[in-house]
């Protein structure tokens, strides 16, 4: 199961400081108020003033507490050591002479402005993105993305990077087997061999029909390559599985995004190749075609030399 969705770029941002915040964000971010203020008016000496700040500006800009809370742009510290009058911000270096100096002052930090720990929530994470998979249908990363804003939303402190991709992927994938599970428990027997025999190459063939109807013609505008297509289309429009869409559980934009990407397509079949997995990418949403719009199937109990006489 892949969890590495992420571009590098997007995985240095997550939980630290992506570049410097902009005027309007300082402002808006980095201002300390009242409240602040007396939090941070506890402390004794302008490093601890100035350290104790900084840790309280980084999580409500990142999301969480940095390993190293002085590795904030200078931009973010001139600006908070400028509002508490400290004319050196250099002597913030004297923060983290005592390593359980940060370690206080996040525990007060999350206590007075109510900051939760990731795993208080982590159960209702996992519903919430189930949810989200089962009727969007959207990529990890998105759903990634997605479940950072409800952890901010809510005042949770961002984990680590590997937990919460490792939670969004192997929640989307169990989505997934979940939604192929329920397409396969309509289909007929009848439905499941005829599903079946495209992954049997015909013989004088080099591909089977599921492949063929993969690689699609050549893209190219002409009239003989249209008319491929469409025969294409016929040819894939006479499996005759609309029923499968009729009164399903699926949500309608789950089988649309189906119809729409068609991924894995040789992993279709449990049903004879036991081998195979079933989270392929069927297109369910498919109407009747009349009798001999498609060639007939391959007869399983022939034999090849019997086939090349007909």
């Amino acid at each position: 199961m892949p969890v590495e969705f992420l571009t590098d770029d997007e995985a240095a941002a997550y939980g630290r400081y992506a570049g410097v915040p902009s005027q309007a964000d300082l402002e808006r971010v980095f201002f300390l108020d009242d409240e602040d203020r007396v939090l941070v008016d506890r402390r004794r000496g302008p490093h601890m003033k100035l350290g104790f700040a900084l840790e309280l500006v980084t999580v409500r800009w990142v999301g969480t507490f940095l390993e190293d809370p002085l590795d904030v742009p200078v931009a973010v510290l001139d600006f908070v050591a400028g509002q508490l009058e400290i004319d050196d911000p250099s002597q913030v270096k004297r923060y983290t002479e005592r390593a359980k100096t940060k370690l206080d002052h996040q525990w007060e930090i999350r206590r007075v402005y109510g900051l939760k720990e990731f795993t208080s929530v982590e159960a209702e994470l996992r519903e919430w993105v189930a949810a989200r998979s089962w009727t969007s249908g959207d990529g990890p990363k998105v759903l990634f993305m997605d479940a950072v804003a409800w952890l901010r939303e809510r005042s949770v402190l961002l984990p680590g990077l590997s937990t919460l991709e490792r939670l969004v992927a192997q929640v989307r994938d169990d989505t997934t087997k979940r939604l192929w599970g329920v397409l396969e428990g309509r289909l007929t027997v009848g439905q499941r061999y005829v599903l079946d025999q495209l992954l049997e190459v015909p013989p004088r063939e080099r591909f089977s029909d599921l492949e063929r109807w993969r690689k699609g013609p050549a893209p190219r505008g002409s009239g003989p390559t249209m008319v491929k297509a469409l025969e294409q289309v016929a040819e894939v429009l006479g499996l005759g599985m609309a029923d499968l869409a009729e009164g399903s559980l699926v949500p309608h934009r789950r089988l649309a995004e189906l119809a729409k990407y068609r991924k894995d397509m040789a992993r279709l079949s449990p049903f004879v190749h036991k081998h195979l997995g079933v989270h392929g990418a069927y297109n369910f949403l498919l109407p009747d075609l009349a009798p001999g719009a498609i060639r007939d199937l391959r007869d399983p109990d022939a034999s090849d030399d019997d086939e090349d006489d007909t």
